[in-house]
């Protein structure tokens, strides 16, 4: 029965959903907007349905459609543009749905909002609220937010359109890149240690041997030393080689033996004036390792091997002119004191006594005092 009805009044029947809505033409100009509903139509009339999920008006028509008809335009849709130098978010339910870059511009549908849009300003700032700034990274603006984290100790220099802006301390920054290139570069502010390995040198006495340095720092002045010099610690690691290499050439090896942690006085003083100037704090430089060759190792071993020979001997030497001195001045007590000498004389019968399993005394204590053992005459 519809259909005939269609037929007779050269009509058609078109329904739409709540979630839809629907444009309608009719001989290539603009007829309506339809809303949820049933809705009849001269069978000459084209209809375009719009699922309100997806809240973007997109059309190659939407240009045409706010020229024709903007009354018309205005009761269903949202045009948001976006001025030189702003941004726009627009939000649904307190979640931004869109970010609108400088001269960027988009058509939503009423229908599918309440709509919250909110202007800002980019040409004096570019940071973004914190708290924004978490709702967007949240949402997935990954590309028209840059994200810099900052970790304790350290400070990021920042940089827009490859110009230094500003240093960020520690935390979490949010900047719009709707417009410019904005990175940062992270700098580590705490003290370190820098080594430099393996530095062969010809010692004064002409002996060739490698040392390990090191020496702690930091960086005092970030600014300054990203860019007063391409790689920082590539300069302080130069820096140290040159002066020492030079120092280090003028002492003896006995001397960088004897004096193994601590460096040149006057070297140092150098190296930490040309840290300086680049915003590189310097603390304690020392000599952690001298390396020596093979042969000259084993040199060195036997002189410290024939040294201690040599003190040994001194001891023992000594030790046995102190035993000969005392055996001296008991021979003298015991010569002078006859009694003294016959205590001796027992301790040493005692002694013997003690090695034996049997003893056989013979003429009374007499002859064991005299006979048995004579120990004098």
């Amino acid at each position: 029965m519809t259909n005939l009805v269609d037929l007779l009044t050269n009509t058609k029947r078109v329904v739409v959903a709540e979630n839809q809505r629907a444009l309608v033409t009719r001989k290539g100009r603009f007829a309506d907007i339809l809303k949820a509903g049933e809705h009849r139509l001269k069978a000459d009339a084209e209809v375009q349905v719009f699922d309100l999920s997806m809240p973007e008006f997109v059309t190659p028509l939407n240009d045409a459609l706010w020229r024709e008809k903007p009354d018309l335009a205005e009761a269903h849709l949202l045009r948001v543009t976006a001025g030189e130098g702003e941004v726009k978010v627009v939000s649904h339910d307190g979640r931004p749905r869109f970010v609108l870059g400088p001269t960027n511009r988009k058509t939503l549908w009423l229908d599918a909002g309440p709509w919250d849009i909110e202007t800002i300003d980019i040409t004096t700032e570019l940071a973004i609220e914190p708290k924004l700034g978490q709702k967007l990274r949240k949402a997935g603006f990954l590309k028209s937010v840059t994200t810099i984290a900052v970790p304790d100790g350290w400070v990021g220099l920042l940089e827009v359109d490859g110009t230094f802006t500003r240093v960020l301390r520690s935390g979490t920054h949010f900047f719009w890149a709707v417009a410019q290139v904005v990175k940062a570069k992270l700098v580590d502010t705490r003290w370190r240690a820098h080594d430099v390995t393996g530095q062969e040198i010809l010692t004064k006495d002409r002996v060739t041997l490698r040392v390990n340095l090191a020496a702690d720092f930091r960086v005092d002045d970030p600014l300054k030393a990203v860019t007063r010099v391409k790689d920082f610690e590539e300069a302080l690691h130069r820096a140290l080689q040159f002066a020492f290499r030079k120092t280090l050439g003028a002492r003896t090896l006995d001397d960088l033996l004897a004096e193994k942690v601590s460096v040149d006085t006057e070297a140092a003083d150098k190296v930490r004036a040309e840290m300086a100037e680049i915003g590189v704090e310097l603390g304690e430089i020392a000599l952690k390792d001298v390396i020596l060759p093979g042969e000259m190792r084993d040199i060195l071993n036997q002189v410290v091997a024939a040294t201690k020979a040599a003190e040994a001997n001194v001891i023992k030497r000594r030790e046995e002119t102190n035993a000969t001195r005392s055996l001296l001045n008991t021979a003298k007590v015991m010569a002078e004191n006859p009694v003294m000498l016959r205590l001796k004389e027992l301790e040493a019968l005692e002694t013997i006594a003690g090695k034996v399993d049997q003893l056989t005394v013979h003429s009374g204590t007499d002859g064991l005092m005299n006979d048995l053992v004579r120990l004098r005459d």
